[in-house]
């Protein structure tokens, strides 16, 4: 069951949430300052809202142990917004996507978004993988002019060197990747900051900074509110990012809890967590910080690392705090390489490779439906349309399923009497096949139409069920239609265009 509010449940617990707190930390300085970047804001935005979201949903939060804070998925919906409008407007929408959170929270959306079906989610989460490789192209140096110097370097005329780009980006995987094979005691991320910050110092490489990119926290953060919020006509341009942000980092951060959910086999409070993700961007935009969601891949840092409770995200929002305050200085000097690096690792572990290994052995309707919902993310670079085209792709698909199950059969009682035995469901998907049934050129003296397996759900049932009725009329039979349950029967009273067809409705019922 949910477990209630308690940052600890006992002492002995201190030590073991303590340095899972400090180890997410560690991990979240690179990812934060990533995110930043693919969103198009300074690297202090992108800490800001990390810090802010971790301390609030550790005190709010309807899963202990879950760790939220600035996301790739989040931050790749804001870059327009940022680029046509800038900071400001990017604060005002994320105060707003909080409010719309809070707002879905009280809607109990949560129960809706777990019928997001999986092919969906799947290719939710390999666009986002996508998404952020392609993010890191300007900063390997692809499309950009070779010769392109960087604000630290323009001072002496030298330009960025990107073959050392490619280098210490390779570097940084192999760290990477080859390090928990020995040691697991620190996270491989930050090894390879320090590795690839160490060589480019030594050696004074002429490789861009995260400090060339803009300004690094050397204060704590302060409250403000957006000038932009002073116009009504601030609205309509921050609405749609708002959206958008409300809608996919909800559905992140669900995808988070259920997935630590599964690994404590303890159950999340969904609607609570969502309220909390939206007073935690709140508080983010109110202090100059981007929004952010639920973090699947720290989450499980923090679980493996033994933390369970409040007090470990807690430990991690006030410990990203200290460090970022305290490190400024060295943090402007971290080559963007390692970072790239940390990102391309992020977004190889992102996508699901085994739903594109396994793509010829699934549903070709589920495999239409995650292959939609990332192409479509990679051409509109929004997440928030990929996911609704994709859900109602999935619908109409499954509709057509569903459709198909419907039968009409057809049994000659007498030489002028037929018997129609309708099973199913009869709804705007299925009325074509419903109709074929009735393709009979005979007209019989009497007709009995047997609707006792059969449901009506919608307009367009209806409306083929009455058409019908009146063409078998028409042609001179009678016509009785049995056993309509009383919600069809309720819904045809109300849209039945025929009189006559309602009487033979009612007559049958009452029959």
């Amino acid at each position: 069951m949910f477990q209630g509010w308690q940052l600890i449940p006992n002492r002995s617990a201190i030590r073991s949430e303590v340095l899972a707190g400090i180890v997410v930390a560690l991990g979240i300085i690179p990812e934060a300052i990533a995110f930043s970047i693919v969103a198009g804001v300074d690297p202090q935005v992108g800490l800001f809202g990390s810090i802010c979201i971790l301390i609030v949903i550790a005190l709010l939060g309807g899963r202990p142990g879950m760790v939220s804070a600035c996301t790739a998925g989040v931050a790749l919906l804001m870059g327009g917004l940022v680029q046509t409008h800038g900071l400001s407007y990017l604060l005002a929408a994320s105060i707003l996507a909080g409010i719309f959170q809070i707002v879905w929270g009280y809607l109990r959306l949560a129960h809706q978004m777990r019928f997001v079906p999986r092919a969906v989610t799947v290719g939710f989460v390999n666009s986002i993988g996508a998404l952020i490789f392609l993010a890191q192209l300007p900063q390997l140096g692809l499309g950009r002019d070779g010769g392109e110097t960087i604000p630290s370097l323009a001072g002496s005329g030298l330009a960025v060197s990107w073959p050392w780009v490619w280098g210490l980006v390779a570097l940084g995987l192999v760290i990477i990747y080859q390090l928990p094979r020995l040691t697991r005691v620190v996270p491989s991320t930050l090894v390879a900051i320090l590795v690839i910050s160490g060589l480019a110092e030594w050696w004074q490489l002429p490789v861009p900074r995260v400090g060339d990119l803009g300004r690094l926290p050397t204060s704590l953060p302060v409250f403000q509110i957006p000038e932009v919020f002073s116009s009504f006509d601030t609205l309509g341009i921050i609405l749609p990012t708002a959206l958008a942000i409300s809608f996919v980092g909800l559905l992140q951060s669900f995808l988070t809890a259920n997935v630590v959910e599964d690994m404590l086999d303890q159950e999340a409070n969904y609607e609570a967590e969502a309220r909390a993700e939206g007073i935690a961007n709140i508080t983010a935009g109110l202090f100059g910080g981007m929004a952010g969601a639920g973090m699947i891949g720290q989450s499980v840092i923090n679980l493996e690392s033994g933390g369970r409770y409040r007090l470990s995200t807690l430990t991690a929002g006030i410990g990203l705090l200290i460090l970022v305050i305290s490190l400024s200085s060295w943090l402007a000097r971290i080559p963007m390489a390692a970072l790239v690096a940390v990102m391309i690792m992020v977004s190889v572990s992102t996508v699901n490779w085994d739903s594109l290994l396994k793509i010829t052995k699934v549903p070709k309707s589920d495999t239409a439906v995650m292959l939609l919902t990332l192409v479509l993310a990679l051409l509109t670079r929004n997440l928030a349309i990929a996911v609704l085209v994709g859900v109602a792709l999935a619908g109409i698909l499954f509709s057509r399923k569903v459709a198909k199950v419907i039968a009409v059969t057809a049994t000659w009682q007498e030489e002028d009497w037929i018997y129609y035995k309708v099973q199913g469901q009869l709804f705007f998907v299925s009325t074509v096949y419903f109709l074929a049934g009735f393709k009979q050129h005979v007209h019989p003296a009497r007709v009995t139409i047997d609707m006792e397996a059969a449901h009506v759900w919608d307009q367009s049932g209806m409306r083929a069920l009455d058409q019908v009725i009146r063409k078998l009329r028409q042609g001179g039979s009678a016509v009785d239609l049995i056993n309509l349950n009383a919600e069809s029967l309720n819904l045809f009273h109300r849209i039945s265009e025929s009189g006559d067809a309602l009487a033979v409705a009612q007559h049958g019922v009452g029959g």
